[in-house]
This record gives structure tokens, C-alpha cells and sequence, in this order.
């Protein structure tokens, strides 16, 4: 996988940054920087391509994933981080997960497959169109995330259920609400907030 890292303070948080739609791995590096200067900043690149735009994992149609997709790419992208952290020595406790519309996505499957290992994130603008059979505890697991009051892509509902699925999980969750899809820097100041 295509990635770019860029070392931080020693005992600084430790960003895993995932793109949206169209992204790459350095989509989110000024995000990361407004978040927390000193954090080491890793950005990472979808592997898929959908009409030449990259991606984490791919969908059916809009709004609809490839679930066997899903899981086989969440499969890869733990095992490629695991990699990264120890090439670099870093400490796996600092990991946030930061991702936007399709890295928040599949944010939320590394948080609900490896929940002992991924337990901090901001989610901006996910959606999570799956059922889920099983009931993983969440109650080591801290989450902030953005969701659009007019969001194009993704509905009202869709981010009721984003929220509800961490919070049967007992993850402690925070929501702040914009009015569309795009990342806006205010939401970002929100996140900043949160995770000082």
C-alpha cells in the first residue's frame, strides 16, 4: 500500500490517516497537523481504484458495499498498520484512526474487528450500510464524529445508525452535527476540542 509518514514528538499521538472517495495518502496530512502538531501523521492509500479515484474497499453501487470486499481490504489495511508500527517502533496505545467519508467507513469496521487494538478515532461524515451480527464490546472505545444535517450522500438515518451502532456496542461516543458532507475546518477545530 501507498503510504507517507511523517514522525512526531515520542509519546505523541500517532494519527492513522484514511481518505475519502478520489483521496490519497496525503489527503489529510493539514487535517492532522491542525489536530495535533506534534503527532506523527500517517497517511495510507485505498488499494482499490472505482473509475480511477482510490478507495478503501469497493461498493456495489452507491451506497451499497461489497461486504466480502470490505472485510478481505479491513483484513489488509490492520495488517499493513501493524507493519508501519513496527518499522517505525511506534506505541499501538497512541493509534487514532482519523478518516473522512470512505475512511471513515472502513474506520469503523477496524474499530468493531480489532476493538483491543483500535480504541481512539474521529469519524468524519461515515456511513455503514452493513448488518452486523455480532455484539463486540466497544466500552474501551472512544469516538467523535461528524455527520451532515443535509448530507447528499449519506442520510439522516444512515447516521442514526452509525451512532447507534457504537453506542449498543456501550462505545463512548460524540456527535457533532454540520450541514453537509464536505470536512469544514469548524469541525475540525470540534475534533481538535475533543481530543485535547
Amino acid at each position: 500500500m501507498e503510504y507517507i509518514i511523517k514522525k512526531g514528538v515520542e509519546d505523541a499521538p500517532v494519527f492513522i490517516l484514511l481518505h475519502g472517495t478520489g483521496g490519497t495518502e496525503e489527503s489529510l496530512l493539514d487535517v492532522g497537523k491542525v489536530l495535533d502538531e506534534e503527532a506523527t501523521l500517517i497517511g495510507i492509500r485505498g488499494n482499490i481504484l472505482e473509475g480511477g479515484y482510490p478507495r478503501y474497499f469497493k461498493r456495489l453501487e452507491e451506497g451499497i458495499f461489497d461486504v466480502e470486499d470490505l472485510n478481505n481490504r479491513t483484513i489488509e489495511l490492520h495488517e499493513f498498520i501493524q507493519t508501519l508500527v513496527e518499522r517505525y517502533d511506534l506505541n499501538s496505545e497512541k493509534i487514532v484512526l482519523i478518516g473522512y467519508s470512505n475512511g471513515a467507513n472502513i474506520g469503523i469496521k477496524l474499530f468493531l474487528d480489532y476493538p483491543t487494538t483500535y480504541r481512539k478515532g474521529i469519524l468524519f461524515h461515515p456511513m455503514y450500510p452493513v448488518k452486523i451480527a455480532d455484539t463486540q464490546d466497544l466500552s474501551q472505545t472512544k469516538i467523535f464524529t461528524t455527520m451532515g444535517k443535509m448530507d447528499p450522500i449519506v442520510t439522516i438515518e444512515q447516521s442514526e445508525h452509525v451512532l447507534q451502532l457504537f453506542k449498543e456496542r456501550k462505545a463512548e461516543i460524540t456527535e457533532e452535527w454540520t450541514q453537509g458532507h464536505q470536512l469544514t475546518y469548524p469541525e475540525i477545530l470540534k475534533a481538535k476540542e475533543w481530543l485535547a
